[in-house]
């Protein structure tokens, strides 16, 4: 195993090599680097998604070379190495598993994870009493929850902070009472709105309602992304098939009119 992680190593080693190595690989930066990083998490996740395996291999592999690359980058920079990396993430792991690597008890997965919670606020409590420039502002249960993380995962994440110090209903009838709520109020500012421009009170009262349904997802148990990417893939599934509907009758699916389209749509909802 060691060899065959030193082999990948010594790859993007000779890759960034500024006078042997890839013209391309040399000139990347962490931010320019960056977006890969984010786009083959996302292929693993619909690898997982379908189901297929040689292809999540083969994606994981994608996703740690972006491990390797930026960890060669701050070696070069001699902030960190590929070993400092895995050195962190196993001392991460000791410290987060009592139950395992320790005396403590943990009774079931549901208590695992709130007692996981409860050791990152730990985690960062001790990081801002190590980091003079964060001793000027006020600790917030919302600290550490990524700007950069996408708008529905991360409406979740400071939900489920929120709800930790008790800012959260007990109930799923309240919940569903302010996504009615919410979506009057976008009724009042559509109402209200230059038809030409969204206003920013309108954008505004948008991003309440779909911040009100994520909570509602969260109440469910559901992950709000996966749940908005399952009905984008079902929504794509389903207009192809209108698409195909047509061309099979011989008709220019963009050429219909809606209430013609709409009538393959139910031909193909009622199939899917």
């Amino acid at each position: 195993m060691t060899q065959r992680v030193d082999k990948l190593l010594d790859i993007m080693q000779a890759l960034r090599d500024p006078e042997t190595g890839c013209p391309w690989d040399i000139e990347q930066t962490f931010k320019t680097i960056a977006p890969y990083t984010i786009e083959e998490a996302y292929e693993v996740a619909e690898a997982i998604e379908q189901g297929d395996m040689d292809n999540l291999c083969d994606e994981l592999g994608d996703l740690l070379l972006q491990v390797v690359f930026h960890a060669r980058m701050a070696e070069e920079s001699g902030h960190f190495g590929f070993t400092d990396v895995v050195d962190t993430v196993s001392d991460k792991m000791l410290r987060r598993h009592p139950h395992v690597f320790a005396d403590a008890h943990i009774k079931d997965a549901k208590t695992q994870t709130v007692h996981w919670e409860d050791i990152k606020a730990q985690e960062r409590a001790s990081k801002r009493q190590s980091d003079e420039t964060s001793l000027t502002t006020t600790p917030s249960a919302m600290d550490g929850v990524g700007l950069a993380l996408p708008a529905l995962t991360r409406a979740q994440k400071l939900q489920n902070r929120a709800a930790r110090v008790g800012f959260d209903w007990g109930e799923l009838a309240p919940v569903v009472a302010k996504i009615r709520e919410e979506l009057s109020e976008v009724e009042v500012e559509i109402d209200a709105n230059n038809k030409d421009q969204p206003s920013a009170a309108l954008t505004e009262e948008v991003g309440d309602l779909l911040f009100s349904v994520v909570n509602l997802s969260r109440h469910l148990g559901i992950d709000a992304e996966t749940a908005l990417r399952q009905g984008s893939a079902k929504f794509e599934m389903r207009f192809r098939g209108m698409e195909n509907c047509s061309a099979h009758a011989g008709e220019n699916f963009s050429l219909l009119s809606l209430q013609e389209q709409e009538r393959y749509w139910e031909q193909v909802k009622i199939k899917s």
